[in-house]
């Protein structure tokens, strides 16, 4: 049983309801009788050709998935909620999920990155990050989450009032 942390993001449509969508699903793939810890829910500026701004969260819970399968099933949950898998980086999107960390494993594949390559500068993962893991600790760099927050590049990002 490993601890993954999850950030999850929405673009496009009734973001709401895609996010809310994407925290059952990962109830689904998490270990039985373990809570799926999520966090408030933040909006922020969109980074890349996005014009859209997003709604994000970070969810933190047990899967008994190993890292390969568990990209696997995220990658399966985009494309049935909408999302073009062949669509260009970082554009518009019913929603994205991305593995920020598994346990403290660090890895490097072709199609697999853990941690999450470019997490340490997205306030808008670090952030909610924070809010329900407030000790991580960043595996690849020994890095704080508050030290990470600091060395982030600035985004707008501010927690809403929404409920999942």
């Amino acid at each position: 049983m490993a601890k993954v942390v999850i950030a999850l993001g929405s673009n496009l449509g009734d973001r709401l309801r895609y996010m809310s969508e994407a925290l059952a699903f990962c109830n689904e793939i998490s270990t039985p009788g373990k809570r799926v810890m999520a966090s408030s829910l933040y909006e922020s500026d969109p980074v890349g050709i996005a014009n859209q701004p997003f709604l994000n969260a970070v969810l933190s819970f047990h899967t008994e998935l190993p890292p390969e399968d568990l990209l696997c099933r995220l990658k399966s949950h985009e494309t049935e909620a909408g999302r073009n898998p062949d669509a260009p980086r970082w554009s518009n999107r019913p929603v994205d999920l991305d593995i920020i960390g598994y346990d403290a494993i660090i890895l490097q594949k072709k199609n697999l990155v853990i941690p999450h390559a470019s997490y340490p500068e997205r306030l808008f993962v670090l952030l909610p990050l924070q809010e329900i893991e407030p000790e991580w600790v960043d595996p690849l760099s020994g890095l704080a989450i508050d030290t990470l927050i600091q060395n982030a590049p600035n985004l707008r990002v501010y927690k809403t009032s929404l409920k999942w």
